[in-house]
């Protein structure tokens, strides 16, 4: 009977094993033939790629993608949301490899900025966004500037705090609205009379979430194309080198502090950008917008779409976004089916769906890639593992 039960297992065993390896021949096999594709065809694929996002919001994909929600309000948030803080934080987390755990602090800061400056003293969208990206940058300075020296667990709970920091004040300022939060939010400016597949892509109304989609995929578009800029830069191979060994990175003479603090600078005002966008649309913001979870469930999309690259971030992004409104018919049991799948993609892929190859490296090694807490985790099969499996 004991040998029936151990065979069960070994081919169950064996099965994901197939499976998992299928999956990463199938993924390798995808970015060898586009590392070798021709620069003509990688633009084509790029723009097949961005008109694919514009037509996203068409009707006739509700009754597959969001058959008990409003489709295009979900495409905007939060979908479009994700995928943009998702990028921000990719660029502390996937780049320089540092934990963060207060992300939607800066999330909140260009939202309240949106909120005080145009309902107040009237200030228009198109100067409350930069002014928006400007703050949450500023605001990464001063929590990175004491903070940095920091690494592991001890910078992911300075974080974490932050986050709730800001939160806090917001809920205790009279000034920003208290608890009751500021509505009355103005939207962008509408041009009326320009039209891209039915819809007045300038006309910026709360009940149609489509125009601020599409300025949403404008700003993506924008942050993919600087962070593959900064990626491939002096500043992406000084952020490489901190993530892999920071004290060997400094020995051989980066800035490890003030690359880190780049690098806080920049994911924050991506964060900002995304907030500006989300008080526009909403015309309310309040504290209860911006819990922890919040952080945990970019954080998580972050992770299981494969840090530090761009087409991972955004899949698991809008994986993380998609799959509870997707299971929003199971009522109760959508968040209990979320996890589950979350767990499974862990388990079958722990280097996320799409993995930079340098950070697949980095996870057999036995480093995940977030500087002290992924040094720590030895994996089967690496040089870790095998030193701690011989004591």
């Amino acid at each position: 009977m004991s040998d029936n039960v151990n065979t069960s297992k070994n081919e169950s065993a064996g099965a994901w094993e197939r499976a998992r390896t299928g999956y990463g021949r199938a993924v390798g096999g995808l970015r060898d033939r586009w590392d070798t594709a021709a620069w003509w065809q990688r633009w084509i694929v790029y723009v097949l790629l961005i008109v694919g996002a514009l037509f996203l919001p068409y009707e006739g994909l509700a009754p597959v993608m969001s058959p008990e929600s409003n489709w295009q309000t979900i495409l905007f948030y939060p979908i479009g949301v994700y995928v943009l803080l998702a990028l921000g934080l990719n660029v502390v987390i996937g780049y320089a490899g540092m934990l963060d755990l207060g992300y939607v602090a800066f999330w909140a800061i260009g939202a309240y900025t949106m909120a005080t400056m145009s309902t107040k003293y009237e200030w228009g969208f198109w100067e409350l966004l930069p002014l928006g990206i400007l703050m949450a940058a500023v605001s990464g300075v001063i929590l990175g500037a004491p903070t940095l020296r920091l690494r592991g667990d001890y910078l992911a709970i300075v974080t974490l705090g932050f986050g709730e920091i800001v939160r806090k004040v917001a809920e205790n300022s009279e000034w920003l609205g208290g608890t009751r939060g500021i509505d009355h939010i103005p939207h962008p400016p509408s041009r009326e009379g320009v039209w891209f597949a039915g819809t007045e892509i300038f006309t910026y109304k709360i009940r149609d979430a489509r125009p601020y989609y599409i300025l949403l995929v404008g700003l993506i578009v924008l942050v993919i194309v600087f962070s593959k800029r900064l990626e491939f830069s002096r500043i992406g191979r000084a952020w490489s080198a901190i993530r892999e060994d920071e004290d060997a990175a400094e020995i051989m003479g980066v800035p490890t502090f003030k690359f880190k603090l780049l690098s806080f600078a920049i994911g924050a005002a991506i964060g900002g950008s995304a907030g500006v966008v989300f008080a526009s649309k909403a015309s309310y913001v309040a504290p209860a917008n911006f819990p922890f979870l919040l952080s945990a469930t970019i954080l998580a999309a972050v992770v299981l779409g494969g840090a530090g690259n761009i087409p991972g971030v955004i899949a698991g992004a809008f994986l993380v976004a998609w799959l509870p409104e997707r299971f929003r018919v199971v009522t109760e049991y959508r968040d209990l089916a979320f996890g589950g799948i979350l767990v499974l993609m862990m388990i079958v892929r722990p280097e996320g769906l799409i993995p930079s190859r340098q950070r697949k490296a980095e996870m057999e090694e036995g480093s995940g890639g977030l500087g002290s807490m992924g040094a720590e985790v030895a994996g089967p099969g690496t040089s870790a593992g095998a030193e701690v499996g011989s004591k």
